[in-house]
């Protein structure tokens, strides 16, 4: 979800890295190009539902 890049905005973060595999990846990345973030997407999760 995209409030946790808006969160991380505000605190001054610049970039993010992330495992990617999400359905809602577009709109997390949509939501990093409108903050100038750059963000990196692992393609590997690295947790368990």
């Amino acid at each position: 979800m995209p409030d946790g890049l808006e969160t991380l905005g505000r605190a001054g973060v610049a970039a993010v890295i992330q495992p990617g595999g999400s359905k809602k990846d577009s709109v997390v990345t949509a939501a990093a190009d409108q903050l100038g973030m750059a963000m990196v997407q692992t393609g590997e999760r690295h947790f368990r539902h």
